[in-house]
């Protein structure tokens, strides 16, 4: 049983800051993309841009460059033929010096609609096609934790989803490894011969989104995610998976474990014997993860074993839940963290998530 991340979920974890890498298939109405981070006390600027090409003189379809400078704002614009567009300026400054932030920007139909730490802030029309947006570059003053590109347009997994343009992965980027590793940046974007004029050949990524690339997306078979992620939903949350668990499926859940936090949980439910499959329940203050299952009314065996917990007081956390076909594996920030064998509830009876107790959570995506 294979338990790689479906294509196009696999997210970029601390980047090296200047990032230039490719979002692998583009971008279509409906993505989005998800960024944690943080800006250091003595900020003055960063910026995100969407790129419609492999180099940072490509055209930027979106330029997001946040400015404490005595007037602090927030421009956006873009660029073509190497020529800045009109600047439009947000006066409002929702980044705090010093701190953590979420960002998402949801790719509409009007434009970039940008949600940052829960809050709509701003939507940028587009102004270039949203199809041509091949990678992603990020500088200034900005740490990175996640980036994450949702309901992108295949990530490895179309043999010809560009116009004009095969744009999958068959072959791969030349040198295999698409992590956080610096190439040489000479193999140029395959399949890009035919697309866009001037938009992908050249000089490739030096760096990217994903992991190993080699010989096209290793677990291509995977099924992808559907639907729109669920964003900072009220906790206790309880809500349908939709279409049900069953073997190969991924459930993302992120979040922040608050400051005096004692223990929050994350129960996998049958709704029809209202039984849990399975119950996750850190417990920050005793730094165990408690991993259990109630079957006719009754707890099962407790499982504790693990290192250091991971859920930390004031500490974000990415969940990635796969289910097989004997048990769960459960991984944080990319890492593999435990594995929970099924107990007696079968796997295509679980139907409903909820979240309790002492956590924020930021996003759910099954």
């Amino acid at each position: 049983m294979s338990f790689l991340a479906p294509p196009g979920y696999q997210p970029v974890y601390g980047p090296t800051i200047p990032y230039l890498g490719p979002i692998y298939g583009g971008l279509r109405e409906g993505a989005s993309i998800y960024f944690q981070g943080s800006v250091p006390d003595n900020i003055t600027r960063f910026f995100v841009n969407l790129l419609c090409g492999p180099s940072e003189s490509s055209d930027i379809a979106l330029h997001f460059n946040p400015r404490f400078d005595g007037w602090d704002k927030v421009v956006f614009n873009s660029r073509q033929n190497n020529t800045w567009d009109a600047e439009e300026k947000i006066r409002d400054m929702p980044f705090s010096k010093g701190e953590a932030f979420e960002m998402v920007a949801v790719c509409s139909a009007q434009g970039y609609q940008f949600k940052i730490n829960g809050k709509d802030f701003h939507t940028f029309k587009h102004r270039l096609p949203l199809a041509r947006v091949c990678g992603m570059q990020i500088g200034g003053d900005v740490s990175i934790q996640t980036i994450n590109v949702i309901g992108g347009g295949g990530m490895g997994q179309q043999q010809g989803g560009y116009p004009g343009g095969s744009m999958g992965q068959q072959g791969g980027y030349p040198g295999g490894s698409m992590g956080q590793q610096q190439g040489d940046g000479t193999g140029g974007r395959p399949g890009c011969g035919g697309g866009y004029p001037g938009d992908c050949g050249g000089g490739g990524y030096p760096g990217g989104m994903g992991g190993s690339m080699g010989g096209g997306f290793p677990g291509s078979s995977l099924p992808s995610m559907g639907g729109q992620p669920i964003y900072n939903p009220p906790i206790p949350y309880s809500g349908v998976i939709p279409g049900g668990m069953f073997p190969k499926r991924t459930v993302i859940i992120r979040g922040t474990v608050p400051y005096q936090a004692s223990r929050f949980s994350i129960n996998f439910l049958a709704s029809r014997s209202g039984d849990i499959a399975f119950h996750i329940n850190p417990r920050a203050r005793d730094g165990v993860v408690v991993r259990n299952s109630m079957i006719g009314g009754r707890w099962g065996q407790e499982e504790r074993q693990l290192g250091a917990s991971p859920f930390q007081e004031g500490q974000y956390f990415d969940l990635s839940i796969r289910c097989g076909s004997d048990r769960f594996k459960v991984f944080i920030d990319g890492q593999p963290l435990f594995d929970f064998t099924h107990r007696t509830c079968a796997v295509n009876d679980i139907d409903k998530l909820e979240v309790a107790g002492d956590v924020q959570i930021s996003y759910i995506h099954f």
